[in-house]
């Protein structure tokens, strides 16, 4: 029996295979906070133009109220929902089972970098981790579990990101000139 993201990929897979092209995808973001009177909050909305925004607050570390996720509570959380999603999906097709799935992610940073109190501090996490706790049907093959591990952590985009990040250009517009 095909399992339901075998199903879902196959017509995917065939288009890729004819037109590589397709398979590029771009995901957005934009914050669109309006109190910009308030250094410390403003929001932002994934995927642009979809009409769910997500409070950002700064961390307390950073002198803010640390009252909503932070950029890097979003980091994590990026981690963390990505690879839910690709353990999820990997299960799915290797036709395991599984009756428990949880990951925590966490990251760590000396904000004297941000801050700029030390140019020998550098500004960014220092370290993350990503744990993933799960569970499956009894008698599954402890073979299968390795392999399901192996490619979820090769399969999760954010995670592949992380550790070989890409440049990132940014482009500051001053809309009033």
């Amino acid at each position: 029996m095909k399992t339901h993201v075998y199903l879902a990929q196959k017509p995917l897979r065939t288009s890729y295979e004819i037109t590589p092209a397709l398979a590029t995808v771009t995901d957005h973001a934009r914050t669109c906070g309006t109190a910009l009177q308030d250094p410390f909050r403003t929001r932002v909305e994934p995927m642009d133009g979809c009409g769910v925004e997500v409070p950002i607050g700064t961390h307390a570390a950073l002198g803010g109220p640390h009252d909503a996720p932070t950029p890097g509570d979003l980091l994590c959380a990026a981690l963390a929902a990505c690879q839910d999603s690709a353990f999820r999906i990997v299960a799915n097709l290797l036709g395991i089972e599984l009756t428990q799935l949880e990951v925590r992610v966490t990251a760590t940073a000396d904000v004297r970098g941000s801050m700029a109190m030390d140019p020998t501090v550098p500004v960014g996490f220092q370290a993350m981790k990503c744990e993933v706790v799960f569970a499956v049907k009894a008698g599954t093959p402890a073979a299968l579990l390795r392999k399901l591990q192996i490619a979820a952590e090769r399969c999760c985009v954010v995670q592949q990101t992380l550790k070989a990040p890409p440049i990132v250009e940014t482009t500051f517009v001053d809309s009033a000139h």
